[in-house]
C-alpha cells in the first residue's frame, strides 16, 4: 500500500506537535523528533523538509539502526577507494548526497560514540571527511534526527555525547502516543476502515459496532498508529458481512490454539518450563460499573458477563483462546458462558 503522508487527528496534543513542526520548518536549524514507535516521526521529519526553504533540494534518509557500526561512518561521510577491504571505488556519503537539503537520521540513539564524534564536527563546522581521506569537504545540510529514547538519560549514562545533544536540540518535538490523543482513535480507525473497505470493493463503509469501539478505546496501543492501522485493516478483511458494522477485532495476529510454545531461555537454564499460555494476549480492560451499587451480586455478574463477551469477541469466539487469555480452564469458561447465556 502507498506511503501514508497525511496527518489524521484532532486532539490538542497531536495538533500542537504538528503546529510546532510547521513553525520549526521555517528556520534553518536542527530539530530532534522524539516519540514511541509508530507515532509518526518519519512524517514529521518529512514535513520539516517540505515546509522549509530547502523543499526542492535533496531529502536523504538514513536509518542508523540498520547500519553495522563498522559501516555507519562510511555511509554518513563516504569513503575513498582502498580505504578498507571491499572499498573498490570512491563513494560519496549521505552528507554529500544531502548537500543543500535535509538529512534525516532515524534511530539516532543507536549511533556509536565514534560516529557521534564525527557527526558533531559535521554539524558544528559544516565539514565532512571521507573515510581514508584527510581532505575535508564543505557541505550545507540541515539535520533532522529522530529517536524513541530519552537522550538526556543516555548522556547521563555516557552513551550519548552531551555536546552533540546541545548542537541538535535547537528544537525538540515530542509526539504524543496514541493513548494520549483524546478522540483520535475512532477518527483514525474510521479513516483506515473506510480505505480498507474500498480496497476490498465494499459498496459502503458500515462503521464499527459497540464491542469493537470499546475494545479500541480500552487497548493500550503500544505500537501506536502503525498498530492501529494493522488491527483495523486485519479486522475488516476478516469480517464476513460487509452490510453489518465491524464488531470483532484481532489485536494479536499470532493468537492461535496451535501456536508454538514460548521458549524461555532463562527459565530453561534454571530448569523451569515456560508456561504455554505466556503468548496469549491479556483481555482488554473493561470499565467497571459506575455509580452507586444497590445489588452487589447482580452488579458483579453483569461485570463478569461484559468481560466474557468482550474477550470472546476479541478472540473471534474461540473458547480455548479466550480461556487462556482470562486464565481459566476450558471447563471453567464453558461453565461461565453457559451461566451468562453467552453460548
Amino acid at each position: 500500500m502507498e506511503r501514508e503522508t497525511q496527518f489524521i487527528g484532532q486532539s490538542a496534543a497531536f495538533q500542537d506537535a504538528v503546529d510546532r513542526a510547521s513553525q520549526a520548518a521555517l528556520l534553518d536549524r536542527p530539530v530532534l523528533v522524539i516519540g514511541e514507535r509508530g507515532t509518526g516521526k518519519e512524517l514529521i521529519a518529512e514535513r520539516l523538509h517540505r515546509l522549509s526553504a530547502r523543499w526542492d533540494r535533496p531529502y536523504v534518509i538514513m536509518n542508523c539502526a540498520a547500519m553495522p557500526e563498522t559501516l555507519i561512518e562510511s555511509e554518513l561521510f563516504g569513503h575513498e577507494a582502498g580505504a578498507f577491504t571491499g572499498a573498490t571505488r570512491t563513494r560519496a556519503g549521505r552528507f554529500e548526497e544531502a548537500d543543500g537539503g535535509t538529512l534525516f537520521l532515524d534511530e539516532l540513539a543507536t549511533m556509536s560514540m565514534g560516529a557521534q564524534e564525527r557527526l558533531l564536527r559535521a554539524v558544528e563546522y559544516g565539514e565532512v571527511t571521507r573515510v581514508g581521506s584527510s581532505r575535508p569537504i564543505r557541505v550545507d545540510v540541515r539535520i533532522v534526527a529522530a529517536t524513541n529514547e530519552h537522550l538526556p538519560a543516555l548522556v547521563d549514562d555516557n552513551r550519548f555525547r552531551a555536546d552533540l545533544l546541545d548542537r541538535l536540540s535547537f528544537e525538540v518535538i515530542t509526539l504524543p502516543p496514541l493513548r494520549a490523543r483524546e478522540g483520535d482513535i475512532e477518527v483514525l480507525a474510521t479513516y483506515f476502515g473506510t480505505r480498507m473497505a474500498a480496497v476490498l470493493g465494499w459498496d459502503e463503509w458500515p462503521g464499527f459496532g459497540p464491542r469493537a469501539l470499546a475494545a479500541m478505546e480500552g487497548h493500550d496501543w503500544p505500537g501506536n498508529v502503525r498498530e492501529l492501522r494493522n488491527v483495523i485493516e486485519r479486522g475488516i478483511y476478516r469480517w464476513a458481512d460487509p452490510s453489518k458494522p465491524v464488531d470483532a477485532l484481532s489485536f494479536d495476529p499470532f493468537a492461535s490454539p496451535w501456536q508454538p510454545a514460548v521458549r524461555n531461555t532463562t527459565a530453561k537454564a534454571e530448569g523451569a518450563a515456560a508456561p504455554a499460555s505466556a503468548a496469549v494476549e491479556a483481555p482488554a480492560p473493561v470499565a467497571p460499573p459506575s455509580g452507586p451499587v444497590s445489588d452487589l451480586r447482580a452488579t458483579v455478574d453483569a461485570y463478569e458477563k461484559q468481560i466474557l463477551a468482550d474477550t470472546m469477541a476479541r478472540c473471534r469466539f474461540n473458547q480455548k483462546i479466550a480461556a487462556e487469555a482470562l486464565g481459566l480452564s476450558y471447563d471453567q469458561i464453558r461453565h461461565a458462558l453457559k451461566k451468562h447465556g453467552l453460548n
